[in-house]
């Protein structure tokens, strides 16, 4: 329950502290005293948007701390920018925490949430709550979550292996054709040098034979000679120290151009003029420049580099194709317990269907609609979305079943507003929530159908705190706690808006005014005095 509310600088509040007790609470108010604001600021604890243009001075925060029954404390500051932190017990959390905490302690039914009862969502919440498949529709939930995350991923999947498919024939076709050239790095350098010997052949091998021959002039040795001349100055240099050195030098040379002219003589022999291998060479090369050409480089190094890069994505479309099989796999498994699961939610709706109908109808007939008939309607969708296989309807009638239709099409505002309060009565039967405010639930309704809202509202406060926020008498009235929202001019500060529990006495006068309006007649007080002790006996 809620026990005390705290607001600081919120709209036409600068500062409240109130306290709240158990059972049934109302609030009355004249028209535009404050009671919207009032709920507007505990609607900042259910994670509602928070405006910082409500600000009652901007140059401050906005507070809003209520204190519940089980010693939860929950804050929200707001900031003059819009920002805002949240808290429970002092300790900080996120808004969707706040959320989640607060939505299990407090129900708000707003001003003309009655017409949620139009919307197949809603009604499908209301017989979920009624069927007890809270766990069961989590656990649904995550199975449809599943198969759409497994589906968008087979997709997704399928998608990509469109385009590698694309061009998969020529890139298979690319790669055959680098792997059969049998790429070897540095080849392209060596057949360059070849081609180019190969090319020159009979010139290089002609060359070398003149050579040879001038080494060895009219078939006289120029080693040979030297060799002689060696022995000359040899001989000679017992007498002249100086043929001694020559010798040596000269001997140096003979030995030089003895290995030159054996390495002239061998590679003559081994320059080998091909007309064959010079073709050979020269359609390797032209094999060689035509890839290079065709994939943009410059070296057999990057045309291995791309057989690899094709390689690896041939490799990785193989790997896609078993990722798919996978895929398949899971998707089917993830719909196959998806469908387990709807189905078996859909028996237990289609279970409590009946019994739910019958309690609301039960329910809508206290409130002076004797003749009302309403019944819930399970029909198959096209296709499971994420609140199972059902499309829901709630039928209803206030004339018999012979006018029965759809309650958003037949049903009046005063209407919907009483079946609206029945199910919110047995809702909160199936919630367990310890707190529920009603604001203005009884619009479009007056009279006797006013008052058995008043006494179906006043029953719920036996098992709960219930907040009713009204501008009828006949549920003002009841049994509970009377606060009254009004608003106080402060010429310092401006118009406060402010809110008392009031004393039996004023509570007389309050309901009072609610009879007859600003000019209070004394008919009008004894009938407020009659009327506050017929409902407080």
């Amino acid at each position: 329950m809620l026990k005390r509310l705290t607001i600081q600088n919120y709209a036409l509040i600068a500062s409240l502290d109130i306290t709240f007790p158990d059972g049934l609470v109302i609030i009355t108010g004249e028209t535009g005293a404050g009671k919207s604001i009032l709920l507007g600021a505990i609607s900042l604890l259910l994670g509602n948007k928070a405006d910082a243009s409500v600000f009652n001075d901007s140059s401050k925060n906005c507070v809003v701390e209520a204190e519940f029954g089980d010693d939860t404390i929950l804050r929200r500051v707001i900031s003059h920018n819009g920002r805002s932190r949240s808290f429970l017990n002092d300790e900080p959390l996120s808004l969707a925490e706040l959320t989640g905490i607060s939505n299990k302690i407090i129900d708000i039914h707003a001003q003309h949430q009655h017409l949620l009862l139009t919307d197949s969502d809603f009604q499908l919440l209301v017989l979920d709550y009624f069927a007890g498949n809270s766990s069961l529709l989590k656990e649904y939930a995550s199975a449809f979550n599943l198969h759409k995350e497994k589906e968008d991923a087979l997709k997704e999947l399928e998608r990509e292996i469109a385009a590698a498919s694309a061009d998969a024939d020529y890139r298979k076709f690319q790669f055959k054709q680098l792997d059969e050239a049998l790429l070897r790095d540095g080849e392209l350098e060596e057949l360059e040098a070849e081609q180019k010997k190969l090319a020159n052949a009979e010139e290089i091998k002609e060359s070398l034979f003149q050579c040879t021959s001038l080494l060895n002039p009219y078939d006289t040795s120029l080693v040979q000679n030297l060799k002689e001349v060696d022995g000359l100055l040899t001989k000679c240099s017992k007498y002249f120290e100086s043929a001694a050195e020559l010798a040596k030098r000269l001997d140096s040379c003979r030995i030089e151009l003895s290995d030159i002219e054996q390495e002239i003589s061998s590679v003559a022999e081994n320059v080998t003029v091909s007309p064959q291998r010079l073709q050979e060479v020269d359609d390797r090369l032209s094999l060689l420049y035509s890839l290079m050409k065709k994939h943009h480089c410059d070296s057999i190094a990057d045309l291995l580099l791309i057989k690899n890069s094709l390689d690896d994505s041939l490799y990785e479309q193989g790997a896609m194709e078993e990722r798919r099989a996978q895929l398949e796999k899971d998707a089917a498994s993830a719909d196959k317990r998806m469908r387990e699961l709807s189905a078996e939610l859909s028996a237990k709706r289609k279970e409590a269907a009946e019994p739910l109908s019958a309690r609301i109808e039960e329910a809508v007939r206290s409130l002076e609609m004797p003749h009302a008939v309403f019944q819930v309607q399970l029909h198959p969708k096209e296709r499971l979305s994420s609140t199972g296989e059902d499309n829901i309807e709630f039928m209803f009638s206030a004339n018999g079943s012979a006018k029965l239709g759809n309650i958003s099409k037949v049903a009046s505002g005063g209407e919907l507003s009483r079946v609206m309060l029945c199910l919110k009565a047995l809702m909160a039967e199936y919630t367990s929530l310890p707190t529920m405010i009603f604001d203005e639930i009884d619009t479009g309704v007056s009279g006797k159908i006013a008052d058995k809202m008043g006494d179906m509202i006043g029953r719920m406060g036996k098992n709960m705190q219930i907040f009713a926020i009204t501008h009828l008498p006949q549920i003002a009235s009841k049994r509970g706690a009377h606060y009254l929202v009004y608003k106080e001019f402060d010429p310092r500060t401006g118009a406060q808006t402010k809110i008392r529990l009031l004393s039996r006495e004023e509570r007389v006068q309050e309901l009072a005014r609610m009879l007859s309006g600003s000019s209070l007649t004394d008919a009008a007080v004894e009938n407020a005095k009659v009327l506050l002790n017929e409902n407080n006996k």
